[in-house]
Parts: structure tokens; C-alpha cells; sequence
């Protein structure tokens, strides 16, 4: 049932905001300029967003025991796959899917799209997110928040 809740929540939210909202910002804006090949870089992000979304919602699923709807949170605490890296892997995802979105039709309501979704994410998830997750976790969460970033992975040097 879990899974079954899962991938309703995928079709409806990320499906409705990444999927249909630009299609229909496409079909209603007009491009600021052309990128030529270049658009062609759209479908990389496109295909890594997608799969860094759906493997957040599979760890969420099975090893979480919950669904990434707020309303249905994962029970256990999902610090592995993706989550070792960075805190936020599913909305690093997104924001991917709605680059390559901008390179695929660079119009102004689509550039301000990542802002303004990067913006709501950010304080969705230090106003909401971390607070409650806090809260559930306590000390486990505290520990995870001090070794792994918010929202971009930490590069490290090569070991000697």
C-alpha cells in the first residue's frame, strides 16, 4: 500500500509541478532566445532528475517505511543511497528537471521557475522539514545534519 501511496504522490506533485506546469509554460510564453544543440543538454538533466527523484522515493518507500508526502513521512530515519551524500537529494532532482527545462525552452517564466521553487524548498525545509524531523529523530537527525549538507554534496579530496 505504502508504494501504491508513493507513486500516486509522484504523479500527482512532481508530475503536476515538473511535468505539466512547464508544458504548459511552453505552450503559453515565448523563448527569449535559442540554444541551438545546446538544448540537447536539457535531456541529461532531464534523465538524471527524474532517476535521483524516483530512487529518493524507492529509499523513502522500502527502507523509510513512508512516502515523501509530508502527510505520510517515512517511519525510520532514510540516511543511506542518496541521503549519505546530501540531505535533500529529491529536491536537488527536481531542480535538475526544471534546468533542463530551461535549456530546452529558455523563456522568462521558465529561468524564474528553479528561483522561485529553490526558494520554496529552501524554507519548506528549514521551516517544516528539518524542525519535525528533529522532533522524530532527535540526536540520530542531529548527527546526520552535522556530516551531510542541506543541499549540495561535499567535494572531498582524493585520500593519500
Amino acid at each position: 500500500m505504502t508504494a501504491l501511496k508513493t507513486s500516486f504522490f509522484m504523479l500527482l506533485v512532481p508530475g503536476l509541478l515538473l511535468g505539466v506546469l512547464p508544458a504548459w509554460l511552453m505552450a503559453t510564453d515565448t523563448a527569449l532566445f535559442s540554444l541551438g544543440l545546446f538544448r540537447w543538454l536539457a535531456v541529461p538533466l532531464w534523465l538524471i532528475g527524474a532517476a535521483v527523484m524516483l530512487w529518493c522515493a524507492w529509499d523513502f518507500t522500502v527502507k523509510g517505511r513512508g512516502t515523501p508526502a509530508p502527510i505520510d513521512p517515512p517511519r525510520e530515519l532514510v540516511i543511506s543511497g542518496l541521503y549519505r551524500y546530501v540531505r535533500n537529494p529529491m529536491y536537488d532532482g527536481a531542480l535538475l528537471v526544471l534546468f533542463g527545462h530551461v535549456l530546452w525552452f529558455p523563456s522568462l517564466a521558465l529561468i524564474v521557475c528553479p528561483i522561485i521553487f529553490f526558494v520554496s524548498f529552501h524554507l519548506f525545509v528549514v521551516l517544516y522539514e528539518e524542525r519535525t524531523l528533529r522532533k522524530k529523530f532527535g540526536a540520530a537527525y542531529e548527527a546526520y545534519c552535522r556530516s551531510v549538507p542541506r543541499w549540495l554534496p561535499r567535494v572531498r579530496s582524493p585520500r593519500r
